[in-house]
C-alpha cells in the first residue's frame, strides 16, 4: 500500500490514517487549511454544516432557538477543494452534501459510475462504504483531481438498519434514526464517521495516481 506519499486531510487524531507509510495525516490540531502541497491528497473535510442537519440537532434548536449557518465550516470545505485541484487527489462527503451544489459541482447518480464534476478536470461519483467495510450502506460522495478513475463497487445496496434497534425502537423509530444513526454518537462519533480500512486504502491508492503537476484553478 506503501509508495508516493499522501497527505492525509482533515482526518481524525491517532485514526485510521495514522502510521501508515507514505502518509502525511493532518489532524485538527495540525490543522489541514494551512496545507500547501506539494503531494496529493485524501481529504475528508468536516460535513456537520454541509449535511441534512446543517441547522443543528431539532430538539437543540427547538430549545435555544440558535440556528447554524449552512456551511459555516470555517473555511475547510474550500481549502481542501483548492488542495485537491492545485495538488491532485480526492475529497470524501456524504451523499446528499450541500457542497456540491454551493460550490458549482454537478451532483453524480446515486447508484454510481464517473462524471465530470466542473470546469477545472474534477471527476465526481457516488459510491457506498458498505461495499468497502462499512457496517451501514453509507453513501458517499467522491471528487477527484488528475487521478486516474478505477471501476468501483457501485449500486444500491439493500437496507442495513439494525434488528437490535428494530427490536428495541420499533421500525418506524428505526428508520427515521437511520442506518448509520444506530452506532456511535456523543463522545465516540467512530463508528457513524470512521473510515474503514479497505476504504482508506481505496482512496489512498487512487490518490497515488495524480500526475506531479497544478491544476489552474
Amino acid at each position: 500500500m506503501s509508495g508516493r506519499t499522501v497527505a492525509a486531510l482533515y482526518v481524525e487524531a491517532d485514526g485510521c490514517y495514522f502510521g501508515l507509510p507514505d502518509v502525511s495525516p493532518w489532524d485538527a490540531q495540525r490543522d489541514a487549511r494551512l496545507y500547501a502541497g506539494p503531494h496529493p491528497v485524501v481529504a475528508h473535510p468536516p460535513c456537520q454544516r454541509w449535511g441534512k442537519l446543517w441547522a443543528g440537532q431539532p430538539l437543540f434548536i427547538k430549545r435555544t432557538g440558535i440556528r447554524k449557518k449552512k456551511g459555516d465550516d470555517g473555511g475547510c470545505f474550500a481549502a481542501a477543494l483548492n488542495a485537491a485541484r492545485a495538488y491532485g487527489g480526492i475529497i470524501e462527503h456524504p451523499w446528499g452534501s450541500h457542497a456540491w451544489p454551493h460550490f458549482n459541482i454537478n451532483v453524480p447518480p446515486r447508484e454510481g459510475g464517473w462524471i465530470a464534476a466542473d470546469f477545472y478536470g474534477g471527476w465526481t461519483c457516488c459510491v457506498e462504504q458498505g461495499r468497502y467495510g462499512h457496517y451501514a450502506r453509507k453513501p458517499t460522495l467522491l471528487l477527484a483531481y488528475n487521478c486516474d478513475l478505477p471501476e468501483l463497487d457501485w449500486g444500491i445496496g439493500e437496507s442495513r438498519l439494525d434488528p437490535a434497534v428494530i427490536e428495541r425502537m420499533g421500525l418506524k423509530r428505526a428508520k427515521r434514526l437511520g442506518e448509520v444513526g444506530s452506532k456511535g454518537g456523543g463522545t465516540d462519533s467512530t463508528p457513524r464517521i470512521g473510515t474503514p480500512e479497505p476504504f482508506r486504502d481505496l482512496l489512498l491508492s487512487i490518490a497515488r495516481t495524480a500526475q506531479a503537476r497544478r491544476i489552474a484553478a
